[in-house]
């Protein structure tokens, strides 16, 4: 663990400040958007601008590097972004606002892409699984402060936002500067969505079903506690809630997932979840209620992704995983695009229980959905699983979906070893 700090803090110290500054606007924007007065509609289709942005650099950005390298990429992308950040305030109205949002997912993808790929190139495989984990916790801690941050600040005026602009800038430096040579981008064979969906009809649709998850509560709560009157601490207290609940329950919910049929786990997750969400909507024991909805949600919505994401590769040969993991990916983009905007109708609709209702709805679809598919199919072996692998679905880009193929490869490998007769 001391190896990978030594060759890689610059690396997690600047991935931490992005997500500081990118975890802050995503809060910001919600409440200020109240503020300003944009209807419930108008800020669910601004919300949903960034997963946009996000899906189309994900589809862009590697051909963009490819063309010009990995420094050009990250620099003009950087600068971009930290510009558009500072002019929210300035450009205050719902279609500038939308704008700005494409123009920012589609800049932290390529940033997020930029530095996994450095990131990756100082790992070995000896230490490429707990260079990922560090990098995972880097970002949690990143977007936990940022609601710490956020509380302290004043989202009437400009100045958290000018905070934000400065906080991604000054990311770039212990990036750009300590980052070592890279590799080029590679890119994988392709895989047909109906191929995908033949191999693995639960990986797809729960993979679908949870981009409209994430999208709805990470880039909703912040509109869900500006509408129902939250203060800012409260609004901060929420969010961090939501991360915090992903990051905690990630390892005990993973380490079940490689001893059973991943599909118990599912469902299990996501009846969790309506609890979850029953308990935010009813307004059962007021706002410590709320921060313990806000908890489970995202303790069993973010594990959940990477648990349908091994349960995936469960059913590929290893060279099919990057190619499956991409299409994952896009699938996760889909989905994700359309979260913020039934939220947004919902919350319109029925006041800001539909924050929760809405989540709770896709719980139970999951929950269903995954029911039918055990009646489908025969459980797999455990012993033939592939490990789960703990992440953040908030910022996956294809280089932490490589990672995690890389990390799956080599533990099948020497599972492969270990369970060979011996000569």
């Amino acid at each position: 663990m001391l190896t990978v700090l030594r060759n890689s803090w610059a690396l997690l110290f600047g991935i931490s400040l992005l997500m500081l500054g990118n975890g802050i606007q995503g809060t910001l924007l919600g409440v200020r958007g109240e503020i300003e007065g944009f209807s419930t509609g108008a800020m669910s289709i601004v919300m949903s601008g960034y997963f946009a942005g996000f899906l189309l650099g994900s589809q862009a950005v590697p051909g963009m590097i490819r063309r010009v390298g990995h420094v050009r990429v990250f620099a003009a992308l950087g600068s971009i972004a930290s510009a558009g950040l500072i002019l929210y305030p300035v450009l205050v109205d719902p279609i500038s606002w939308t704008l700005l949002r494409v123009t920012l997912g589609f800049c932290f993808c390529g940033v997020y892409i930029v530095a996994e790929s450095w990131l990756n190139n100082t790992t070995t495989n000896e230490t490429r699984g707990r260079a990922l984990s560090l990098y995972l916790i880097a970002q949690m801690v990143g977007i936990v402060a940022a609601q710490g941050v956020f509380a302290l600040g004043d989202p009437s005026d400009f100045h958290l936002f000018i905070i934000v602009s400065v906080l991604v800038s000054l990311a770039f430096g212990p990036i750009l500067l300590s980052a070592t040579p890279v590799p080029p981008f590679g890119t994988t064979k392709p895989m047909s969505l109906v191929t995908l969906y033949k191999v693995s009809p639960l990986g797809v649709v729960g993979i679908f079903i949870l981009g409209a998850v994430f999208a709805a509560m990470f880039g909703m709560a912040g509109v869900y506690g500006a509408i129902a009157e939250l203060t800012t601490a409260q609004i901060a207290l929420f969010v961090s809630a939501i991360y915090t609940g992903g990051m905690l329950l990630q390892y005990p919910i993973g380490w079940l997932s490689d001893t059973m049929d991943r599909r118990q786990l599912v469902v299990a997750g996501a009846v969790l979840g309506i609890l979850a969400c029953i308990l935010g909507y009813s307004g059962f024991a007021g706002f410590y209620g709320l921060l313990a909805a806000a908890f489970l949600m995202g303790g069993v919505a973010n594990p959940l992704y990477g648990l349908l994401l091994a349960y995936t590769n469960d059913y590929l040969d290893p060279d099919d995983m990057a190619s499956a993991s991409a299409r994952l990916l896009f699938i996760n983009g889909l989905g994700a695009i359309g979260g913020p905007l039934i939220t947004g109708w919902l919350m319109g609709a029925i006041g800001p229980g539909g924050f929760f209702a809405f989540v709770g709805l896709l719980m139970l679809a999951l929950g269903l959905y995954a029911l039918w598919r055990m009646t489908r199919r025969a459980a797999h072996v455990s012993d033939e699983q592939a490990s789960y692998v703990a992440m953040a679905p908030s910022a996956v880009t294809p280089v932490t979906m490589t990672n995690m193929v890389d990390e799956w490869e080599d533990q099948m490998s020497q599972d492969s070893e270990e369970s060979a007769p011996a000569a």
